[in-house]
């Protein structure tokens, strides 16, 4: 019998599987409600400094058992560290720890995009003028953070037992993507390109999460080769019965269950866009069920469950 693990990487390769259809999520924030601890995303840092070590060991452990815990009840496949603090010295203590109480269970990745995303409100009109303005220098500073990942991946490489990475640059908005085709396949698809090839290259593998309508961009996210794209928002637009066709032969797809009715939409509606990503999702394999975003703070924990009961019952393979 086939681990989480296993079956996860199976679904990334486009394998065909028996069973239920394999699932995880990017972030799971309702720590709070479903275990009674705070997500170790909201946890202190100013608190680490002032721990000696003795507390820190225990709360690397208590991190650690917090992420296992919560991919055991909610039988996720693969679990998406988020180590605080992020030095490389604690992620890989991390990794190591959630390796010694799970053993090869769960597939485990990081973070690891290091290519330009949508910038944030405070730093839109600068970035923007620089386009234009600094063009030369924006690539330069592209390739530096390319550059820069690539060197904490061999480390990582060398030093724990990760599987791969997800790639949480966002590039569009629900009406589209930020930059234009044409700047995006000169500000970032190059960039992309290199850096999951490196990833690749060195055994690991590659989702490639963007939320919003990434449909005048696809063709490019394609060319990147990432094992799997993330999220197929359907709130920009992004129907899996097409994606399924237009890019299911060629990589993995993840997602598309409606995270915006999971927080405001009717039991009803919730049941239906999970239905649809199921239906859609599943044939010939290379589907890996989750949301189409992350089950956020403020998201009701039954609404969750309900979407996991579904997916229980209809999510597996003859």
């Amino acid at each position: 019998m086939l681990t989480p693990r296993e079956r996860f990487i199976t679904a990334l390769e486009r394998q065909p599987l028996t069973g239920r259809v394999p699932h995880f999520e990017l972030v799971f924030f309702l720590t709070m409600e479903a275990f009674g601890k705070v997500h170790p995303l909201h946890r202190s840092y100013h608190q680490w400094l002032q721990m000696e070590e003795k507390e820190r060991q225990l709360h690397r452990r208590d991190i650690a058992q917090l992420y296992v815990d919560t991919a055991a009840r909610f039988e996720h496949s693969a679990i998406f560290l988020h180590p605080n603090p992020g030095d490389l010295d604690e992620t890989c203590r991390l990794i190591d720890l959630v390796r010694e109480i799970s053993g090869d269970r769960y597939f485990i990745m990081l973070h690891g995009d290091a290519t330009y995303g949508v910038p944030d409100g405070s730093h839109m009109e600068e970035f923007s003028l620089q386009l234009v303005e600094e063009a030369d220098k924006l690539k330069e500073n592209a390739a530096k953070m390319v550059d820069g990942a690539i060197e904490r991946a061999e480390q990582l490489r060398q030093r724990t037992s990760l599987d791969g990475f997800a790639l949480c640059s966002d590039y569009c908005f629900n009406t589209g993507p930020f930059l234009s085709p044409g700047l995006f396949s000169e500000f970032v698809t190059p960039y992309l390109a290199r850096l999951t090839k490196t990833y690749r290259d060195m055994g690991f593998y590659v989702i490639k999460h963007t939320d919003g309508n990434i449909l005048p961009i696809l063709d490019q996210l394609l060319e990147t080769k990432p094992h799997a794209l993330h999220s197929l928002d359907p709130q920009g637009g992004i129907d899996m019965a097409e994606m399924k066709r237009r890019c299911g032969s060629q990589v993995a797809l993840c997602g598309n269950v409606n995270c915006g009715l999971m927080d405001t939409g009717t039991d009803e509606e919730v049941a239906a866009s999970t239905r649809y990503a199921l239906k859609h999702g599943m044939p010939g394999g290379g589907y890996i069920f989750c949301t189409s975003n992350c089950i956020y703070t403020g998201m009701r924990l039954s609404r969750y469950e309900l979407m996991l009961d579904i997916w229980r019952k209809e999510g597996n393979y003859r």
